[in-house]
């Protein structure tokens, strides 16, 4: 008889293996907990939610910062085959409203920081929102909510019985939603499991590691590397929000071995000023992913001697995709490596064949840690996953080694002219400018070349103007692909995986292109 696969157990059996051993630094609620005191204390949320009526299969919504709480709440109500929903907390409750129906919560866990949004999700409330018990993280229980610490102080730490296995339900993560409402990406024990053993198989984690979390545990990116680090039994360290000053110095004083952070936040770590006086001699690597990471972000890192080893993934893939390891993170610069350990990518056609080598098309991902499907979604699961392959909408190329480049998402390619303009490719251009922190590029509708690219630039200095942002271009880039035009603005808008949201930019220069 096979041993049940529950990623929730995968807590229990770190905690048998080394159970003195420091599992987590919770910075920001400044406590530190071995494996042992963290499996007990999610055995003791387990048991509080059962106590409330929680069964196998039921919803769990989690609105939560980074930190023990959270890890906590995923890992004992898993072993007892709940099923956790990871939520934005920076949505607002109209937007939580539409996910706690639609993923059919019946119980949530949150911050105190975010009561107001939760008594304005409260007064919406009907027959649909299913939510029948509310757990506050940092204050009292008043009324109908319970307090988390209170809830379970007197519950027993014993092992729950495991009430899920490998095909079961374990959680829903609902997808930042750039256009339209956002989907739930349903993902099982299974594949979980088989997320994480590709990680394990193709990045270079230890036991050893000080794993420093940066983006929020609703990000799968956050997520599934938080779970390998558990089950290769490395240390985590989490934070509440990222701050790139703080981040320089938790890797010289805490030694951080590796961690995960977005191009943007990779950008905004060399805007520190004097970042040279931290000692960052620790890191052996930064992963980073969620967008291309512009070639002049690892250049610059690579002055500094660490390694950014850029990864390419979708929440609908539990993470992974493809990587570059440390072996060819300088010889294929720009490259998003090859496809992990136990993962297939192929590139294709608009009919459907595999591209020949450094022709772009449409990236298909293949393998056990793929979703499940998109939660009450049969049309748009039917259209994204067929003939066992997950249809990515990424555009990308594969060079004769099999190293694959991502241009873009193909809903963002300009059509200028017949040919295929990646924004991407400008964007890094740009980035390359001295005085231009951030950039985004999009198509903007023209009468002589059906769209023209649009440039959308953030400066570091005030008196760069259109004119220079233009001739920057000019030489780097073949004359179909320069940008027509640019505008300056603050900031450029993200997603909280720090994906450009280009239907926004979309909306607010929605003029006609300079012809």
């Amino acid at each position: 008889m096979s041993l049940p696969t529950n990623i929730g157990d995968f807590l229990t059996k770190r905690a048998e293996l080394n159970p003195d051993k420091e599992a987590l630094y919770d910075m920001s609620a400044e406590k530190r907990l071995t494996f042992r005191e963290l499996n007990r204390r999610a055995n003791k949320i387990c048991d509080a939610l059962l106590s409330l009526g929680l069964a196998p299969g039921d919803r769990l919504a989690l609105l939560a910062f980074n930190g023990h709480e959270y890890i906590e709440s995923f890992f004992g109500p898993a072993k007892a085959g709940m099923v956790i929903m990871p939520i934005n907390w920076r949505l607002t409750a109209k937007e939580l409203e539409f996910i706690i129906k639609d993923g059919g919560a019946k119980a949530i866990i949150y911050h105190a920081e975010f009561s107001a949004v939760v008594e304005e999700l409260r007064s919406m409330s009907d027959e649909d929102c299913r939510i029948k018990h509310w757990i506050c993280i940092g204050s009292d229980a008043t009324g109908q909510t319970l307090q988390y610490e209170q809830l379970i102080a007197e519950k027993p730490s014993t092992e729950p019985a495991i009430k899920a296995d490998a095909n079961d339900m374990l959680f829903i993560m609902y997808t930042s939603g750039t256009t339209g409402n956002p989907k739930g990406v349903v993902h099982t024990h299974d594949s979980q499991l088989w997320a994480v053993l590709t990680i394990a198989n193709t990045s270079d984690g230890r036991a050893s590691d000080r794993y420093l979390v940066l983006l929020p545990l609703f990000h799968v990116g956050a997520l599934s590397p938080m779970i390998a680090m558990v089950y290769v039994g490395s240390h985590l360290v989490t934070n509440r929000d990222f701050d790139p000053t703080r981040t320089w110095q938790q890797i010289e004083s805490l030694n951080i071995t590796t961690t995960l952070a977005v191009p943007a936040m990779l950008n905004f770590m060399l805007q520190v000023p004097n970042f040279e006086r931290y000692d960052w001699s620790s890191i052996r690597w930064v992963m980073s992913g969620a967008a291309p990471v512009p070639v002049a972000t690892i250049n610059e890192y690579q002055k500094l001697g660490i390694e950014i080893h850029q990864v390419y993934g979708l929440t609908e893939t539990c993470g992974p995709a493809c990587l570059i390891t440390s072996d060819d993170a300088t010889q294929k610069m720009g490259s998003t490596g090859r496809s992990f350990f136990h993962t297939e990518v192929k590139v294709v056609d608009d009919e459907g064949n595999e591209c020949s080598p450094n022709d772009v098309g449409e990236v298909l991902v293949r393998g056990r840690h793929v979703m499940r499907e998109y939660w009450n979604r049969p049309d748009a699961s039917a259209e994204t996953l067929r003939n066992g392959w997950l249809h990515t909408g990424d555009m990308a190329c594969k060079d004769e080694e099999g190293f694959v480049y991502i241009q873009d998402r193909k809903k963002d390619m300009v059509i200028s002219g017949g040919e295929n303009v990646y924004p991407a490719e400008i964007e890094n251009v740009l980035l390359q400018h001295p005085e231009i922190t951030d950039a985004a590029v999009i198509g903007q509708p023209s009468k002589k070349w059906g769209e023209s690219p649009f440039a959308i630039v953030v400066k570091a200095n005030p008196s760069l103007d259109e004119q220079s942002v233009l001739e920057h271009c000019n030489g780097k880039l073949a004359r179909f692909k320069l940008p027509k035009a640019a505008a300056f603005v603050d900031a450029i808008p993200r997603n909280p995986s720090g994906k450009i949201l280009k239907r926004v930019l979309r909306e607010q220069f929605a003029n006609p292109a300079k012809e």
